[in-house]
C-alpha cells in the first residue's frame, strides 16, 4: 500500500481478513497454530514456506501491526516488542557483540541510560555519551569498534533536537548505523527514514497506542537488519502480546488526528508558560526562543506534545506545583490523551547519578507535562494552582 496518504495507512495497511471476512481487525488469542500435515509443520518451522508456527514469535495480529507500522514510517520491515525498552534491548542484543561501541546522545531516557551502562555493559559492550546537539562530539567519539549512533530527537525530557540528517552522514561515513528513538513525535509528526536513518525505535505504550492502555514497542529497519532482530526475539522471545497488538493497531488509526491536536495545545500552553513569572525557562521545540527551533521546524511537522519547564525553587517548589494539580494525572507515563506531570530527577531520571542528570541538564526544578486532550484553559489553571503556592 506504499502509493497511499498517511491516513489511509494508518487505518489499512497490513489488515489482512480470515475466512469470516471480519470488517476490523482480528485478535488472535492462541499460543499455537495447527499444521496440516508433518511436512508443513517442518516446512514453515525451518522458514522455507511462510505461515504462522508459534505464537512467541509469529501471531497475524502482531503481524498486522508491524506491516501497518512499518508503512507508517517509510521501512521494509517491523518487529514488535512486549516494550520500548524491549526493542532497544533487542536492536542491541541483535546486531552487537562484545568489544563493540556505541556512541549515544546524553539526552536519552534514563532507563536507556542504565540500559547501556549497566545491562549491556556487562557483555563488554561499551557506550561513550555525548552532548545531544553536537554533531562534531558524535564524530570524535567514534572508534574502530563502533557500531550504533543511536539518538532520541526530541529527547527526554528537554526536547532537544538532533539533526537527523546531519549525522546520517556522519554515521555513513563510518560504516555504523543510526538508529532513531522516534517515540515523541511518531511518523505522524517526524519521518527519520527520510533523513537517512537505519533503524527506528518506538515505545508503543506512548503515542501509537495514545490512550495510556497497553505497554509495546517496534524496531523498524532493512529487512536484512529487522532480519537479526527477528532471530532475537524468535529465541529470546520479548513479545508483543495479540491483545496488545490489536489495541495499538486501533491506536494507529487516529495518531496523526491526535498528534496535530495535542501539538497545538502544547504550543499554547508553552507560550502561557513562558509568561508564568514563577518559571524561569520552558523548553519546547515549537516555541521561537528553543535553541534548536528552526532544526525542529524543518525536520519535524510540528512541535509535539512534550513539553518540559523550570520552576523557580528547586525541587520544594516544583513539587508543590505537583501536588496542586487537580486534573492532570501524575505520572510518569507520556502520550496519553490525559494530560501527565512528573518531575524527572526523581522519577524518570532517578536511577541516574546525580552527575549524569547535571550533564543531562535534569535539574530540580524541572517538570515534564505531557500534554492530552482536554480543555487547553482547564491545564492552565490546573497548573496555575500549582504555580501560586
Amino acid at each position: 500500500m506504499s502509493d497511499f496518504e498517511f491516513d489511509t495507512l494508518a487505518v489499512r495497511a497490513g489488515q489482512v481478513r480470515s475466512q469470516f471476512g471480519e470488517h476490523g481487525e482480528a485478535m488472535y488469542l492462541t499460543s499455537s497454530f495447527v499444521f496440516e500435515n508433518a511436512a508443513q509443520a517442518a516446512a514453515r518451522f525451518s522458514g522455507e514456506v511462510p505461515g504462522m508456527v508459534y505464537a512467541r514469535f509469529t501471531n497475524p495480529t502482531v503481524n498486522m501491526l508491524q506491516e501497518r507500522l512499518a508503512a507508517l514510517e517509510g521501512g521494509q520491515r517491523c518487529v514488535a516488542t512486549a516494550s520500548g525498552m524491549s526493542a532497544i534491548l533487542a536492536t542491541v542484543m541483535a546486531l552487537l557483540q562484545a568489544g563493540d561501541h556505541i556512541v549515544s546522545s546524553r539526552s536519552i531516557f534514563g532507563a536507556t541510560q542504565q540500559l547501556f551502562a549497566n545491562i549491556i555493559g556487562k557483555f563488554a559492550v561499551t557506550t561513550t555519551l555525548v552532548e545531544a546537539t553536537n554533531l562534531d562530539a558524535y564524530r570524535a567519539a567514534l572508534t574502530p569498534r563502533t557500531r550504533l549512533i543511536f539518538i532520541e530527537t526530541p529527547s527526554n525530557p528537554l526536547t532537544e533536537i538532533v539533526d537527523i540528517a546531519g549525522l546520517a552522514q556522519i554515521a555513513r561515513e563510518a560504516g555504523v548505523l543510526l538508529v532513531v528513538d522516534n517515540c515523541f513525535c511518531t511518523p505522524a509528526l517526524q519521518k527519520p527514514f527520510e533523513l537517512g536513518a537505519d533503524i527506528v525505535i518506538h515505545s508503543a505504550t506512548k503515542y501509537l497506542d495514545g490512550q495510556g492502555r497497553v505497554l509495546g514497542g517496534a524496531v523498524i529497519g532493512s529487512n536484512e537488519t529487522m532480519e537479526e532482530v527477528f532471530k532475537y526475539l524468535r529465541t529470546a522471545g520479548p513479545t508483543l502480546s495479540p491483545f496488545n497488538a490489536w489495541v495499538i493497531l486501533k491506536g494507529l488509526e487516529t495518531l496523526r488526528i491526535r498528534m496535530e491536536a495535542q501539538s497545538a495545545a502544547t504550543l499554547e500552553l508553552a507560550r502561557w508558560l513562558e509568561a508564568q513569572p514563577q518559571v524561569s525557562r520552558v523548553f519546547y521545540p515549537g516555541l521561537e526562543s528553543h535553541p534548536q527551533h528552526a532544526l525542529a521546524m524543518r525536520q519535524q511537522r510540528l512541535g509535539g506534545a512534550i513539553v518540559s519547564f523550570e520552576v523557580c525553587g528547586g525541587r520544594e517548589a516544583a513539587w508543590r506545583v505537583v501536588d496542586g494539580t487537580r486534573v492532570i494525572s501524575i505520572t510518569a507515563n507520556l502520550g496519553d490523551t490525559k494530560s501527565t506531570i512528573t518531575h524527572p530527577a526523581t522519577t524518570t531520571h532517578g536511577r541516574i547519578t546525580p552527575e549524569a542528570r547535571a550533564a543531562s541538564g535534569i535539574t530540580e526544578g524541572l517538570l515534564r507535562v505531557a500534554v492530552g486532550l482536554e480543555s487547553i484553559e482547564d491545564i492552565k489553571a490546573d497548573l496555575a494552582r500549582g504555580l501560586a503556592r
